[in-house]
């Protein structure tokens, strides 16, 4: 089918605390959208003040797919989200009305869009192993190493990246192709996607008021309960600070003030940096996003906008 004849799925992006649950919200009572999470951290349960996941309240009034999926022990890879959301946008449409995904994992977007290279299932003895010479290596070492087997990948992955870095291993190690080269094999077709991709981004135009915006935010989910929340996780016997869900921003530093290597104040102030690090990335992102409709933070026109776009008007 081409694309033109394809329906709609409205994709609204844009760095954290931008406003995208609340322009999100307003789309969604002006036309008959069903929003679908698209945030690596939403999708786990237990994970809320520090995610932003909308209360209880705001669910009721504009119920969200894709959260609360998986718990903080699992992993969740983005070939599985492309899977989950094109299965919620069939439904969404079957049923008659406009998927409207929104969040600000790019990566998640970005696989929508492009598709994926089949990649081999996790084998969680490699990744044990890997670890385990990460821990007597160094993450350094293991990406001289992943240079010399896999150099496209080692270019595009940072010695930093501990999760990316060992998941290019983890491919080579599983199938001795290097993820480089399922990069190169990935097929750009979108054919099985079910609409076609409307994108808009909301583009703070003012960065200091976007960091203000962020500290402001970080400090009303302490005031919460942030550091209780992530007691509660800190505590369970299965869950460590290198799983994914602990990555988290926010998750880390409150962890690491819980074991006792960081004081409240520098759990603090490295919360809200690396917060503001992430809405940096997330921007660097969008800066090279195809067909993309910028929209404002807080504009008064941008619900306005994206009907136009779109083509519907207000219900």
């Amino acid at each position: 089918m081409s694309d033109n004849l394809l329906p709609p799925a409205i994709c609204l992006m844009g760095p954290t605390a931008s406003g995208k649950t609340d322009l999100a919200i307003e789309i969604a009572e002006r036309l008959p959208c069903e929003i679908v999470s698209v945030d690596s951290a939403l999708i786990y349960r237990g994970m809320d003040i520090g995610s932003a996941k909308p209360d209880a309240a705001t669910l009721s009034r504009a119920p969200h797919r894709l959260i609360d999926i998986r718990d903080p022990a699992e992993t969740y890879s983005a070939a599985e989200f492309r899977a989950d959301v094109i299965e919620q946008m069939q439904g969404i449409v079957a049923s008659g009305r406009i998927p409207l995904l929104v969040g600000g994992t790019m990566m998640y977007f970005k696989v929508l869009r492009e598709g994926i290279a089949d990649m081999p299932a996790g084998d969680q003895a490699v990744r044990d192993q890997i670890q385990a010479d990460a821990d007597r290596l160094g993450w350094a070492v293991l990406h001289e190493k992943l240079q010399q087997v896999d150099p496209i990948a080692a270019q595009k992955i940072h010695p930093n990246n501990p999760q990316r870095l060992m998941r290019a291993l983890e491919v080579y190690e599983i199938t001795g192709v290097a993820l480089g080269e399922h990069w190169q094999k990935q097929a750009q077709s979108v054919d099985d996607l079910p609409c076609q991709l409307k994108q808009f981004a909301i583009i703070p135009g003012d960065r200091a008021a976007l960091h203000a915006r962020i500290e402001q935010r970080f400090n009303i989910m302490l005031e919460q309960g942030l550091v209780d929340e992530v007691r509660g996780l800190f505590e369970r016997d299965d869950l460590h600070k290198d799983l994914p869900s602990m990555r988290s921003v926010g998750y880390r530093q409150v962890w690491e003030y819980l074991e006792g290597n960081l004081t409240y104040d520098e759990m603090v102030f490295r919360g809200i940096v690396a917060t503001r690090n992430l809405a940096k990335r997330q921007l660097t992102w969008l800066r090279g996003w195809p067909e993309v409709t910028e929209l404002s933070v807080g504009g008064q026109k941008n619900v306005d906008k994206v009907l136009n776009i779109i083509g519907f008007t207000s219900i």
